[in-house]
C-alpha cells in the first residue's frame, strides 16, 4: 500500500513539513507520482514512527542516522550497536550538561529575584 504525504503524516501523527525534512535528511525516501506528489511505501509509517520515537527521547536527526539499520523494525527490541550506544551516550551527556546549565541559570535568577524582593523567596512555580 503506497500513501501520499498527507496520509503518511496523518497516520504517523506528524506533519508533511516534518516528513519533507526527514526526507531531506536522508532518513526516509519517496517516489514521485505522475502529478509530482510524493508517494511513500507501506514501510514508511514504521520508519517515521521510529524516527519520531528517537527524536522524542532527545536525539537529533543526525543522531538518528546511527540507528538507520533498525528504523524499519522494532527499534527498542533491536540489539544496540556500538555506534548507536555511543551516539546515545553522547546525547545523554549533552542533555545532562544543558540541564545543569539551565538549573544554574534558574538558581541565579531565583537568587536575584529574592534579593530584589527584599529577601523573600521568589515563587514562580
Amino acid at each position: 500500500m503506497a500513501v501520499r504525504i498527507g496520509e503518511l503524516a496523518r497516520i504517523t501523527g506528524t506533519t508533511p513539513r516534518a516528513l519533507r525534512h526527514y526526507e531531506e535528511a536522508g532518513l526516509i525516501t519517496s517516489r514521485r507520482a505522475g502529478n509530482g506528489y510524493r508517494i511513500y511505501d507501506e514501510g514508511a509509517a514504521v520508519r517515521v514512527r521510529n524516527i519520531r520515537e528517537l527524536l522524542a527521547v532527545g536525539l537529533t536527526l543526525d543522531d538518528v542516522r546511527a540507528f538507520s539499520v533498525c528504523l524499519d523494525g522494532d527499534v527498542a527490541a533491536s540489539p544496540p550497536s556500538e555506534k548507536g550506544l555511543r551516539v546515545a551516550l553522547d546525547r545523554l551527556a549533552v542533555l545532562d550538561a544543558r540541564i545543569t546549565a539551565q538549573t544554574e541559570a534558574r538558581d541565579r535568577l531565583a537568587t536575584a529575584l529574592a534579593r530584589a524582593a527584599g529577601g523573600r523567596p521568589a515563587s514562580a512555580r
